[in-house]
């Protein structure tokens, strides 16, 4: 891992990922919550409010230049905005299948999808995630590697521990 890349990048792609990195790990933790609560709908307008700033720095980054400026990737731009207003919408109106498949769309769309494209050979987060100082020995980039690793199991483990435990049932009275 190489931070060096981002750090040298332009200001609108250190934001892009400033705020969308923290919305890629809210997200499973919403997904996996128990839904309608406080903290789910708080923690929902905070990972709304990083999308839009995601989707909004990234109208500002021109590095795959298709047509004025712009690439296919802005699409999912624009449909995050749209999803965004389209999942807080749904929500007040309690259309709760509608918030959810939004929410979905967004995820997949603005952060797995769009994600892994950033991770092709010559885009900054490629750089940033596999390559390494060529000053570092290499006992610390192992020592490095093995942490990522290690830290990447334990975060499948709490979500996974998330995802199993079960769920409180509400008990309704009978009269």
């Amino acid at each position: 891992m190489n931070l060096t890349p981002l750090l040298d990048a332009s200001l609108p792609i250190q934001i892009h990922v400033a705020t969308v990195v923290p919305a890629a790990l809210i997200g499973p933790y919403l997904f996996l919550s128990r839904k309608g609560s406080p903290r789910h709908r708080l923690i929902g307008k905070i990972w709304l409010g990083l999308m839009v700033a995601s989707a909004v720095s990234s109208f500002f980054i021109h590095t795959i230049n298709l047509f004025l400026g712009f690439s296919p990737i802005h699409l999912l731009s624009a449909y995050v905005l749209y999803g965004s207003w389209n999942a807080i919408r749904a929500a007040r109106a309690h259309r709760i299948r509608d918030h959810k498949l939004s929410v979905i769309g967004m995820y997949v769309g603005g952060i797995i999808v769009a994600g892994g494209f950033t991770l092709l050979p010559g885009r900054v987060m490629h750089e940033v995630l596999f390559t390494w100082p060529a000053e570092w020995p290499d006992m610390m980039r192992l020592a490095v590697f093995l942490s990522i690793m290690a830290g990447s199991v334990a975060v499948l483990t709490v979500l996974c521990a998330f995802a199993t435990r079960p769920r409180r049932q509400v008990m309704t009275r009978r009269t």
